[in-house]
């Protein structure tokens, strides 16, 4: 499940309009809350990171398919991997869009830690023979309709980007597609909105169990285009204890 947020600051507190059943329960969650959810679900609900992993992929795919590009538009769609857990999303994405019927090439910038979510789902991609090129591989320029999913860094990232991240941030923002950021534009601090080096200027962005403080910034509103929050299968309880009410959001975000 998946919900659009208003670009409008001013009407995230008032929910009305909007048509999803739990609108009212979405959260404002920061980089440790973040991570602290992922811990709790696995340590204390028995859930293991690869299927919130999985349940994310599913509904970033299900943004693409039914929101994004719902008529088919983009000749193919190019995943652009780190080598983290938002690589992993990436992955994880790459094979449902292609068992959809869409035309998918993985551009890899490095291979996934060794044994973890990502790697598997790196391996999965390669079993079922997934085009998966290099950035030094990549085309120039690729079609204006195609999409271009930028899964290098999640919302962890709080430094500068450089070598061949920075390179690929370039590359996304120079190539022509349309722009769709996995949890966070790449180069963007999630918690304070702020660009350190350079960072992925998306159409829209598909962030994970709750809204990070720093899309909400004017430099994150940039950044981000359309804004979807989809749901990765944690507790509510979790999301629930670990989260923000929006209606706190006018006073916390500095826009």
């Amino acid at each position: 499940m998946y919900i659009e947020v208003p670009h409008d600051l001013n009407s995230l507190n008032d929910l009305d309009h909007l048509t999803a059943p739990d609108a009212r329960s979405l959260r404002l969650i920061g980089r440790d809350e973040s991570r602290e959810i992922d811990r709790r679900a696995e340590a204390a609900y028995h859930l293991p990171g690869l299927i919130l992993m999985e349940n994310a992929s599913i509904n970033l795919s299900r943004v693409i398919l039914e929101r994004l590009d719902p008529d088919r538009r983009a000749d193919r769609i190019w995943v652009v991997c780190g080598g983290g857990n938002n690589g992993g999303d990436g992955y994880a994405a790459a094979r449902h869009l292609h068992n959809d019927g869409r035309s998918v090439t993985i551009i890899a910038l490095k291979p996934p830690r060794e044994p973890g979510d990502a790697a598997t789902n790196a391996a999965i991609c390669r079993a079922m023979k997934l085009p998966i090129i290099s950035l030094d591989e990549a085309p120039e320029h690729v079609a204006p309709g195609d999409l271009v999913i930028d899964a290098i860094f999640g919302t962890g990232l709080d430094r500068p980007v450089e070598g061949d991240p920075a390179r690929a941030i370039g590359w996304i923002n120079a190539c022509g597609g349309r722009v769709v950021a996995v949890d966070c534009p790449s180069g963007l601090d999630a918690q304070r909105g702020e660009v350190p080096g350079g960072a992925v200027r998306a159409e829209a962005t598909v962030t994970f169990a709750g809204i990070k403080p720093g899309l909400l910034t004017e430099r994150g509103r940039t950044c981000a285009g359309r804004l979807f929050v989809a749901e990765i299968g944690a507790p509510r309880e979790l999301i629930e204890r670990f989260g923000r009410p929006l209606g706190e959001v006018a006073a916390s975000i500095d826009t």
